[in-house]
């Protein structure tokens, strides 16, 4: 069985699905998945999927490309984590992407916005889930400098080269590939998807976004998860029972999640 370690199961056009969705989670051997939190505003809907789905579990963030949202206090931050089924901190990072006629010097918002969530972590002690995009420098030297090491995580939908993964690995950070994988051009990826230790390897949709060969382009969902794993077993050339059994042990292990009992 595959697990999805980031989705968006509460944004609509799956929220208003869910039975659908989880049905085709079984359908295509995808057991669990981890809908993340994007900003404090959405965040019940999260932990209200969290609770009513045994197989679903639950992060606590705020996304650092959402600007207008409300800024979390490390306070706040820790007390939402207590939740049972929040198992990591985050998504947060950085992203530089779009500017908007801005420097990055003006994006010192994201980065005491990411340095908030690592302070939340280390009191919590909870892995953290990071976005980086455009910003790989910054994103790993306040990771070093908060010592984020110390926690662990995974740096998520990963699309930057080798080099910067191996020092996401060098600091104790899982590596997790979404569905841009799967995409002819999606070089960098594919290399990292083949040099990545196995028991740092993570898998994810990222849904509904950036869905995988063959769905590219159409809304995507958990149970394509199982597209992501089978491809990267093709790239590592291993079967895709031993790809999702290494990143559905690795999932557990990260997260501090107790395995459900084999009936």
């Amino acid at each position: 069985m595959f697990v999805d370690s980031h989705c968006h199961i509460n944004f609509e056009g799956l929220a208003d699905r869910l039975p659908d969705v989880l049905d085709k989670m079984r359908e295509l051997q995808v057991s669990q998945a981890l809908c993340v939190s994007v900003d404090l505003e959405t965040l019940p809907s999260v932990l209200d999927i969290a609770e009513r789905c045994d197989n679903i579990f639950a992060s606590v963030g705020v996304h650092p490309d959402h600007e207008d949202m409300r800024e979390p206090s490390v306070a706040e931050l820790v007390e939402l984590a207590r939740h049972p089924k929040v198992c990591a901190i985050g998504e947060t990072g950085l992203d530089y992407y779009r500017l908007e006629g801005r420097s990055i010097e003006d994006m010192e918002w994201q980065r005491e916005r990411f340095r908030t969530h690592i302070r939340v972590a280390h009191l919590t002690d909870k892995p953290l889930i990071i976005h980086t995009r455009s910003s790989s420098a910054d994103t790993l030297r306040i990771m070093k400098e908060e010592r984020a090491e110390v926690l662990g995580g995974v740096m998520h939908c990963f699309t930057e080269p080798w080099d910067v993964a191996e020092q996401a690995l060098a600091q104790n950070f899982h590596i997790s590939l979404s569905g841009i994988v799967t995409f002819k051009n999606a070089k960098d990826v594919q290399d990292v998807a083949r040099r990545v230790p196995i028991e740092r390897l993570l898998i994810e949709t990222d849904s509904p976004y950036l869905a995988p060969v063959p769905y590219r382009g159409k809304p995507n969902e958990p149970a394509y998860v199982s597209y992501v794993g089978r491809f990267i077993a093709q790239l590592r050339e291993t079967t895709d029972e031993e790809l999702a059994q290494a990143t559905t042990d690795n999932f557990f292990r990260l997260f501090k999640i107790a395995r459900p009992v084999a009936h």
